[in-house]
């Protein structure tokens, strides 16, 4: 079933609830995509209340390790009032992997790195949170960073949809 932005909401608008549950984001380099997605997800438990909920980012892939949020992905989180902080890339580690309830990925490649390196029990997609069978869009090669905070707000809320439900 495919969720609407307005189905979510539905689910979501009056949650409150203490949860025990590590979620980490990932994407290739942990500067665009699973950041994004860490920020509007805390953002989105916060505004409903929702505890307990550990929500962190990490990448597949060293080519960033070290550096910030990218510009372009901090300036459309300004835009849409999610509050980040300072940080830096990491990589995904197996003791992170581990210690995680559930590894979720931003599109296909990140899918199959994930599951080649850890195993695939904890990991999915994000969108597929959502009902979609789709990749978040990839801002690093389309520069349209508003399509990729769409499509993380989606599935960030039909994640929170499912932690609300379980």
């Amino acid at each position: 079933m495919v969720l609407s932005v307005a189905d979510i909401f539905i689910f979501t608008d009056h949650a409150t609830k203490e949860l025990r549950m590590n979620i980490v984001f990932v994407c290739h380099g942990n500067i665009c995509r699973s950041p994004m997605a860490e920020y509007i997800m805390k953002k989105l438990l916060d505004d409903r209340g929702i505890k307990g909920v550990t929500v962190t980012s990490r990448a597949l892939h060293t080519d960033a390790l070290g550096c910030g949020i990218y510009r372009p992905a901090r300036m459309v989180l300004d835009a849409h009032g999610v509050e980040y902080g300072r940080r830096a890339a990491a990589l995904l580690t197996q003791a992170e992997y581990d210690s995680a309830d559930m590894v979720i990925v931003m599109d296909e490649e990140n899918y199959r790195d994930a599951v080649r390196r850890f195993g695939g029990k904890k990991v999915s997609k994000l969108l597929s949170h959502a009902g979609i069978d789709a990749d978040v869009a990839d801002p690093w090669y389309t520069d349209d960073y508003e399509k990729a905070y769409s499509d993380i707000e989606l599935g960030c809320l039909g994640l929170v949809a499912e932690l609300c439900r379980s």
